[in-house]
């Protein structure tokens, strides 16, 4: 299989390591009250990672933390449908984060590339949603679900576990007629497990490898960069970066991130130091 992934109206070279920015369009991300004023500083944000160098960006309008509300599909479809929009044109690739299968098909239809879901498609309807179109597809594994996932998560091998999960989800994509270059697999750092499940998986990620599928790398901010640099979310730039480098050094095909232009400088001296520069 070549390095590529095809992701709706995009086909990206995964020769290097590729940067995918976070944009989260929630109540908690921007503090005006109003919707027209989220939305413009939404569009901004991601027009200002694309000039940092983010790939692709990777829009989601429902929290995902252990114990977050969730968001009625009207009102997820309200907070994304205007985003896309506006970032449309924007030269990159568009992600949704999302797990529900109206939504897939409308931001499908607006014009997304990719739907990153954090059930692996495995909710009714999901697949059947996907399956037929052009977008790429993150998929993800998670024990449990959100608002209880982080409640005493077990695993007798979670290495062997997470791959078996993401195999099975591959063979059922598979299947459906989904095509192999269009899936980017997820471990799910934080999603139903503890830190030291967390560090196991990075520290093993090559074990993850099977049939040539491209890795994603999430851990930016996340409760395991606290655990061990005992930092607020806000403060965990420089872990963040270290987690990423851990996984790309590790053959990480993207890193998912809140900061792009530190992240890009830190993979541009990373793949300077691997292959050096020209004088």
């Amino acid at each position: 299989m070549s390095a590529k992934l095809l992701c709706g109206r995009f086909e990206l070279s995964l020769e290097r390591p590729l940067v995918m920015g976070i944009l989260n369009v929630t109540p908690d991300s921007f503090s005006d009250g109003s919707r027209h004023l989220e939305t413009d500083k939404a569009i901004a944000h991601g027009r200002n990672m694309v000039a940092e160098g983010a790939d692709i960006i990777d829009i989601g309008a429902e929290s995902t933390r252990p114990g977050a509300t969730p968001v009625q599909l009207q009102e997820e479809l309200e907070r994304l449908l205007p985003v896309i929009e506006g970032l449309r044109e924007v030269g990159v690739a568009l992600s949704v984060d999302t797990f529900k299968p109206q939504v897939m098909r409308r931001v499908l239809d607006a014009g997304a590339d990719m739907i990153n879901d954090i059930y692996g498609f495995r909710m009714p309807g999901a697949l059947d949603a996907v399956a037929t179109s052009h977008c790429g597809l993150c998929v993800m594994h998670m024990q449990g679900e959100p608002r209880t996932m982080q409640q005493a998560p077990q695993y007798d091998d979670v290495v062997a576990e997470v791959r078996d999960f993401l195999r099975e989800r591959v063979a059922t994509l598979q299947a459906q007629g989904v095509h192999p270059q269009r899936v980017l697999l997820d471990p799910g750092f934080g999603f139903g497990k503890n830190a030291q499940h967390n560090y196991e998986l990075l520290g093993r990620l090559e074990d993850l490898f099977f049939d040539d599928y491209p890795l994603l790398v999430a851990l930016s901010r996340k409760t395991m960069i606290g655990h061990v640099t005992g930092r607020e979310p806000g403060e965990r730039l420089g872990g963040s970066i270290a987690g990423a480098l851990a996984g790309i050094a590790r053959g990480a095909a993207m890193v998912r991130v809140h900061d792009v232009a530190q992240t890009v400088d830190a993979i541009k001296v990373w793949q300077a130091v691997q292959h050096g520069v020209s004088a």
